[in-house]
């Protein structure tokens, strides 16, 4: 008797250890939205063992993201401290989109918003913290223009990252066009007509992020 818990701890751990892993597969390959028991049925385990290590898929996408996006968070310490801000502004929404590229999980972590997952909460924030301070000393150079708000660049970065996926299925590069569209809106002109309506507030922005997250099937 005296060894069966530490064997069952390493069990425990090791299946812990799959379940994570499968889950980076698939939700690379499905987005966060893939259903649960695909993931437990690839790593060979059943629907309980992952329930019983991730109760929910908030869980499951925290543990399997927590340290996933280290490097756009390091990109965007770096355009913060860059002279330029509309250079910086450029070259971190260029890195940001790499990354939605990469795989649809990450896709769908930058581009929408799940309740409950702790390091989405935390790279939407860092986010936002960059973009506000790129967008504050673009317009304080007079390279942004004046009416641009936080939220107007998120919601249209959350917008063009949907499609990303898609994009990358034609041609590989094909995201590059439309991001370099979108970034030439923001760019200060005289010439620029006003926005037509009011932009959203953060808690609408909030509410839309969370409509196009994960539905929660399992």
């Amino acid at each position: 008797m005296g060894g069966d818990a530490p064997t069952g701890r390493r069990d425990a751990l090791r299946n812990r250890t799959l379940l994570a892993r499968t889950a980076r597969e698939v939700f690379a390959e499905q987005g966060l939205d893939a259903p649960l028991d695909v993931i437990a049925r690839r790593a060979g385990v059943g629907n309980a063992t992952l329930y019983r290590h991730f109760p929910t898929r908030a869980a499951l996408v925290d543990e399997v993201f927590r340290d996933a996006l280290t490097g756009t968070m390091a990109a965007g310490a770096r355009a913060r401290t860059a002279e330029d801000a509309w250079t910086a502004l450029t070259q971190y929404l260029h890195a940001v989109f790499a990354t939605l590229a990469a795989d649809r999980g990450t896709n769908d972590l930058m581009t929408t918003s799940l309740e409950g997952v702790t390091s989405l909460e935390a790279v939407h924030a860092h986010n936002r913290a960059t973009i506000a301070d790129l967008l504050r000393r673009g317009q304080a150079q007079g390279t942004v223009r004046p009416d641009v708000t936080t939220e107007d660049v998120l919601l249209a970065l959350a917008a063009l990252g949907r499609v990303v996926p898609a994009l990358t299925t034609v041609a590989p590069d094909a995201w590059t066009r439309p991001l370099a569209l979108l970034l030439d809106g923001f760019r200060a002109g005289p010439a620029a007509p006003a926005l037509p309506a009011p932009p959203l507030t953060t808690p609408q922005l909030a509410d839309v992020l969370l409509e196009l997250g994960p539905r929660g099937r399992r």
